[in-house]
C-alpha cells in the first residue's frame, strides 16, 4: 500500500544476456510483468532488426489462427477456454506449430473449396430443376393457344408494317432462352428487354418461392425463372447480351416435352447424390473445426507470447562478439530480487551455463511512475491518471480520492432511496465480478460501469448516509425518532395553510432530533427550501475550504520529500496563511454564528434576528468597511472582531508579494553566491560548486530569471484568484443537492401522488401503471442522469479545486513487458 501514496522507487538497469538464454529470460520477465525495456535501436528500421523474420513468422501463424477462428465462429462451434495461460513455447517448437497450422489451413481451405464447388453445382441443378418445372407450364399454355394468333401478337404492328402483306404468310419459327435472375433485378431487366428489342420479344417469368443459398458467402437470395421468346439470330444475340449484363444465368431447355421430362429426372437424381456428398463434406469440415476449437485459445496465447518476446528482443543490442544481448530497463527497487530470480530461472530453462547480469545504472532521466493497485484501487487510480500521470515520487491523490470522491458525490446526490438503488447495482456487479468479467462484453458503456463497480458501490453507500442525514428518501422523510417540534394546530390547518410557519421559541422542544434533519420540515415546503438553502450552502463552503486546505498540506509532503525548503518557506507557508486567514476564518464565523445565536436566547443581542450575515461580514472585512451599527443588535459576533479582521486581511495581502517575489529573489541570490564562489576558487573547483548552485536554484539553474519571475507570477495569480473561484466552485454541492431534492419532489407530486388518489380496484390498476412510469423516470432521470451530472461535478472538484494545490501530473506511466496486458489488449482488439 506504500506505493499507493507515492509511486515506487525505480532504477534504470543494464541487462546482459547470453544469446541462447535471452528468449527464456525474456519469457520469464513477461510472466512476471515488472520490467519496462527501453528501445536501444531507435534509429533502426523495424524491417532491419535482428529478429524480424521470427516476428513475420508469428504474424503468419496469427493470420492462420484468425482464419481458423473465423471458420469456427461461422459454424457456431464453442471454443474451449480453460482460463489458463500456457507458457511461451521454446523457439524450436515454432516449427511444429507452423506445420500444424499449415496443415489445418490447407485442409480447411481444400474442404471449403470442394464444398463451394459442390454447392455451386447444387445451386445450378436446383435452378435447372425450377426452370424445367416452370417452363413446362409456359409451354402448356402456348400449346393451348392458337399458333397463328400467337405469331401475330409476337410480331406486333411494327412487324406487319415492316414485312408488308407478304410477311403474314410466312411460316415464323420462334426461338427461346430460359434462365434464372435475381428477383430485385427483374423489373429493370424487363424494361431493358422491351427497349433494346423494341417490343419484339415475349417474356414470361415466375418466382421461385424458396430462397436459394449463394455458395460464395452463404447468404439467402430470392430468384425468379424467366423464358424469352424471340425470332431471328439478331434478337437472340441481343437477348443473350442483356442477360449477361444483368448477371442472369441461362440454362439449356429442350423443346420437346419428353426430353424435358427425361432431363428433370436426371437432374433430380444428381441433386440427391450431391446432397449426400455435401453432407459428408460438412461432417468432415465440422470434425476438423471441433478438433481445432479445443486448442485454439491456447494456440493464440502461445503465438502472441512468442511474438511479444521477439518484439522485445528487437529492442536489445548485440555486443561485438555477437554472443551477448544487452538491454536497458526500468525496474522497481522492491522487486529487484524477484527479477533476478526470474532471470536465473530462465537461464536454467535454456540450459545456459552463463548467468545473466543485472546492473543498476546512474541516470538523470525521470523514471516512470508506478503505483501498485488492486481491483479496488485501480478504478480510483484511473480517475487520477485520466487527468495526468503523477510525476516520479509525487504524492498520489488516489488514496484520498477513495473517501473524498464518493463523499462529495453523496453531498450532491443525497437521497436514501436513490443511493440504495445505486449501491445495490454496484454490489451486484461486485458479487458477480468473475462471471461478468468472463463474458468480455463489447458494449463500451457497460465496460465503463463494470470497471467502476467499486466507485458506484461506494457512491451509493455514501449517498445513503447523506440521504439519512438530509432525511430524504424519494423526496419523503423518515420519522424514526419522532419530531422535536410540537404543533398547536389541528390537522386541517396544517395541511391547508401553506404559509404556516413554526416559531422555534414556542414550538421547539429542548430535545433535538438525534441525527439529521427533523421530519417536520417535510410539511413546510416553503420554509423547508429557505432552511435547506442556508444549511447546504454553509456546509458546502465548509467542506470546500477543508478540502482545499487538505490539498495544500498534501503539497507539504511533496516539498519535504524532495527537500525543497525554498518551496516550503516561499510557497506553502504563505498559501496556508492566505487560505486560513480569509476563507477558513469565514467558516469559523459560521460555527460561531450557529453556536452563539438562537431563537430562545435571553439577551436580544444574541437572538436569531440579530445574527449578522456571514457574506456581508466577509465582504466588509475584505473592503475594510465598517458595518452599520444600530439598535440592540451588534454587527460583530465577539469582542475585538474588527481589529482581528483587519489584521487577518493585511497579513493575507502581504502573502501575495511573499509568494510572488521571495522565491525568484532567493534563486537570484543563490546564483550570485555561486558565481562569486567560482571566481574565488577558480574554474577547477567548478564541479565542487555545482551542487551548491543546484541546491540554491532547486532545478531552476537553466532558466532565465525573466522566465522564473513570469512563472512565479502566473503561479501566484492562479492561487490567489483560484482561492476565491475555487471556494465559490464548491457551491455546486449546494446547488446540485437542492436541484436533486426538488426534482425528486416534483416527480412525486406530479406522477406518483396521482396514482394514490384513486380508491378500489381501479386505484390498484392506476397505481400499478403510475408506479411503473414513476420508477422508469426515477431510474432514468434521477439515478442515471443526475448521477452522471453529480459524478462529473465531483470529478471537476478533484481535478481542479483539490489537485491543483499540490499535483503536477507531468510524469509518464510505467508500462512493463507483461504477457497479461498484451493478451488482454490483443483479445479486446480481436473482438472489436
Amino acid at each position: 500500500m506504500g506505493s499507493l501514496f507515492r509511486s515506487e522507487e525505480m532504477s534504470l538497469c543494464q541487462l546482459f544476456l547470453q544469446s541462447e538464454a535471452a528468449y527464456a529470460c525474456v519469457s520469464e520477465l513477461g510472466e512476471l510483468g515488472l520490467v519496462q525495456f527501453r528501445d536501444l535501436n531507435p534509429d533502426v528500421n523495424a524491417f532491419q532488426r535482428k529478429f524480424v523474420n521470427e516476428v513475420r513468422r508469428c504474424d503468419e501463424m496469427e493470420r492462420k489462427l484468425r482464419y481458423l477462428e473465423k471458420e469456427i465462429k461461422k459454424d457456431g462451434i464453442p471454443m474451449l477456454d480453460t482460463g489458463e495461460s500456457p507458457e511461451a513455447p521454446q523457439p524450436r517448437e515454432m516449427i511444429d506449430l507452423e506445420a500444424t497450422f499449415e496443415k489445418l489451413e490447407n485442409e480447411l481451405r481444400e474442404v471449403n473449396q470442394n464444398a463451394e464447388a459442390l454447392k455451386r453445382n447444387y445451386l445450378e441443378l436446383t435452378e435447372l430443376k425450377h426452370i424445367l418445372r416452370k417452363t413446362q407450364v409456359f409451354f402448356d399454355e402456348m400449346a393451348d393457344s392458337h399458333r397463328e394468333e400467337e405469331q401475330v401478337n409476337l410480331l406486333g404492328e411494327e412487324g406487319i408494317r415492316a414485312g408488308g402483306a407478304g410477311a403474314q404468310g410466312q411460316n415464323l419459327k420462334l426461338g427461346f432462352v430460359a434462365g434464372v435472375i435475381l428477383r430485385e433485378r427483374l423489373p429493370a431487366f424487363e424494361r431493358m428487354l422491351w427497349r433494346a428489342c423494341r417490343g419484339n420479344v415475349f417474356l414470361r417469368q415466375a418466382m421461385i418461392e424458396d430462397p436459394l443459398e449463394d455458395p460464395s458467402n452463404g447468404d439467402k437470395v430470392y430468384k425468379s425463372v424467366f423464358i424469352i421468346f424471340f425470332q431471328g439470330d439478331q434478337l437472340k444475340t441481343r437477348v443473350k447480351k442483356i442477360c449477361e449484363g444483368f448477371r442472369a444465368t441461362l440454362y439449356p431447355c429442350p423443346e420437346a416435352p419428353t426430353d424435358r421430362r427425361e432431363m428433370a429426372m436426371g437432374v433430380m437424381t444428381r441433386i440427391e447424390d450431391l446432397h449426400t456428398v455435401l453432407g459428408q463434406t460438412q461432417d468432415h469440415r465440422h470434425r476438423v473445426l471441433v478438433a481445432a476449437a479445443k486448442n485454439l485459445k491456447n494456440w493464440f496465447v502461445k503465438v502472441r507470447k512468442i511474438k511479444a518476446i521477439y518484439h522485445t528482443l528487437n529492442l536489445f543490442n548485440l555486443d561485438v562478439t555477437q554472443k551477448c544481448l544487452i538491454a536497458e530497463c526500468w525496474v522497481p527497487l522492491l522487486d529487484f530480487e524477484t527479477i533476478q530470480i526470474a532471470l536465473r530461472r530462465g537461464t536454467e530453462r535454456s540450459g545456459s551455463s552463463v548467468p545473466p547480469i543485472l546492473n543498476r545504472m546512474e541516470t538523470f532521466e525521470d523514471p516512470p511512475t508506478y503505483n501498485r493497485t488492486n481491483k479496488f484501487t485501480n478504478a480510483f487510480q484511473a480517475l487520477i491518471n485520466a487527468y495526468g500521470v503523477a510525476s516520479y515520487r509525487e504524492m498520489n491523490p488516489a488514496p484520498y480520492t477513495i473517501i473524498t470522491f464518493p463523499f462529495l458525490f453523496a453531498v450532491m446526490f443525497g437521497d436514501l432511496g436513490h443511493g440504495l438503488i445505486m449501491a445495490l447495482f454496484g454490489l451486484w456487479m461486485v458479487l458477480k465480478e468473475k462471471p461478468l468479467a468472463a463474458k468480455k462484453s463489447d458494449n463500451e458503456i457497460w465496460n465503463i460501469f463494470f470497471g467502476g463497480r467499486y466507485i458506484i458501490f461506494l457512491m451509493g453507500v455514501f449517498s445513503m448516509y447523506t440521504g439519512f442525514v438530509y432525511n430524504d428518501i424519494f423526496s419523503k422523510s423518515l420519522n424514526v425518532f419522532g419530531s422535536a417540534w410540537k404543533i398547536n394546530y389541528n390537522t386541517s390547518t396544517v395541511m391547508s395553510n401553506k404559509a404556516l410557519q413554526l416559531d422555534p421559541r414556542d414550538d421547539y422542544l429542548q430535545a433535538p432530533y438525534p441525527i439529521g434533519l427533523d421530519p417536520v420540515w417535510q410539511v413546510a415546503p416553503l420554509n423547508k427550501i429557505i432552511f435547506q438553502n442556508a444549511y447546504k450552502m454553509k456546509i458546502s463552503i465548509i467542506f470546500g475550504v477543508i478540502h482545499m486546505l487538505f490539498g495544500v498540506f498534501v503539497g507539504l509532503f511533496n516539498h519535504r520529500y524532495f527537500k525543497n525548503k525554498m518551496a516550503i518557506y516561499c510557497e506553502f507557508i504563505p498559501q496556508v496563511i492566505f487560505l486560513v486567514f480569509l476563507f477558513f476564518y469565514m467558516t469559523l464565523l459560521m460555527f460561531i454564528k450557529w453556536v452563539k445565536y438562537s431563537a430562545n436566547a435571553e439577551d436580544v443581542a444574541f437572538s436569531a434576528g440579530c445574527a449578522p450575515s456571514i457574506l456581508i461580514t466577509f465582504i466588509n472585512m475584505v473592503l475594510f468597511k465598517a458595518p452599520e451599527e444600530g439598535g440592540d443588535c451588534s454587527p460583530y459576533m465577539f469582542a475585538g472582531q474588527a481589529g482581528l479582521q483587519k489584521f487577518l486581511v493585511v497579513v493575507a495581502l502581504l502573502c501575495v508579494p511573499w509568494m510572488l517575489l521571495a522565491k525568484p529573489i532567493l534563486i537570484m541570490r543563490g546564483r550570485k553566491e555561486a558565481a562569486v564562489g567560482l571566481k574565488t576558487y577558480g574554474e577547477s573547483t567548478a564541479p565542487a560548486g555545482q551542487p551548491q548552485q543546484q541546491g540554491a536554484g532547486h532545478g531552476h539553474d537553466n532558466e532565465e530569471m525573466s522566465e522564473i519571475f513570469i512563472h512565479q507570477g502566473i503561479h501566484t495569480i492562479e492561487y490567489v484568484l483560484g482561492s476565491v473561484s475555487h471556494t465559490a466552485s464548491y457551491l455546486r454541492l449546494w446547488a446540485l443537492s437542492l436541484a436533486h431534492a426538488q426534482l425528486a419532489e416534483v416527480l412525486w407530486n406530479m406522477v406518483l401522488q396521482n396514482g394514490l388518489k384513486q380508491d378500489g380496484w381501479i386505484g390498484g390498476v392506476a397505481l400499478w401503471a403510475v408506479f411503473a412510469f414513476w420508477a422508469v423516470l426515477t431510474v432514468g432521470i434521477l439515478v442515471l442522469m443526475e448521477g452522471l451530472s453529480a459524478f462529473l461535478h465531483t470529478l471537476r472538484l478533484h481535478w481542479v479545486e483539490f489537485q491543483s494545490k499540490f499535483y503536477a501530473g507531468l510524469g509518464y506511466a510505467f508500462q512493463p513487458f507483461s504477457f497479461e496486458v498484451i493478451l488482454e489488449t490483443s483479445s479486446s482488439s480481436t473482438e472489436d
